[in-house]
């Protein structure tokens, strides 16, 4: 008699329901299937390991409605990814004047999901940017208008430098993430 823990096969993990649920946008995916894969990879460690909500995986440009260069994923982080120098010190002279801590709303992020033995270059990150709106779209549930009476507005939504962060991904697995901008940004001082 063969016991039942052979003839059951054990649950499926988070990761492997995420690419189950997928298969059917991995079949109509213009992009193949390893960068797709890859996309639904990051997106996993996005949500389960760092918190991220209302992801996305992207195929085509919300700018010119052409084929990205490959998957994109945009979602909400926890908190904010990446606070500019200038909106930092308008930040810190707000906090002071009120005497307390003033909140920082996360925004809309874009994740470029590439793989260690990638080799990239220049011409290739140019052309994701190109393809890319300063701030990814808006899902279903958040509302589309920005509000401007928030301190640091003018650093922020689509008056914000257009960037990214560059998800890659180790064959063990590990994600590691850089922020990335298009253009030249003014360096924090220590």
């Amino acid at each position: 008699m063969v016991p039942s823990a052979i003839l059951d096969p054990p649950p499926a993990s988070a990761l492997q329901e995420n690419i189950n649920a997928s298969k059917p946008t991995l079949q109509t995916s213009p992009h193949p299937a390893h960068l797709h894969n890859l996309a639904l990879s990051v997106a996993h460690n996005l949500q389960y390991h760092h918190d991220w909500t209302s992801l996305s995986v992207h195929t085509y440009s919300s700018l010119t409605n052409l084929l990205l260069p490959r998957p994109i994923i945009s979602g909400l982080p926890p908190r904010k990814a990446y606070i500019h120098l200038d909106e930092q010190i308008e930040i810190l002279k707000a906090e002071h004047k009120a005497g307390e801590s003033i909140e920082q709303i996360p925004e809309r992020e874009w994740v470029l999901p590439t793989h260690l033995q990638e080799k990239w270059s220049l011409a290739k990150f140019a052309a994701v940017f190109d393809a890319l709106d300063t701030v990814p779209p808006p899902t279903k549930e958040q509302e589309a208008e920005e509000p401007v009476d928030i301190v640091g507005h003018q650093w922020q939504g689509k008056n914000r430098q257009k960037r990214l962060l560059l998800a890659t991904l180790h064959d063990d697995s590990t994600v590691v993430y850089y922020i990335m901008h298009d253009g030249i940004v003014k360096p924090r001082q220590n």
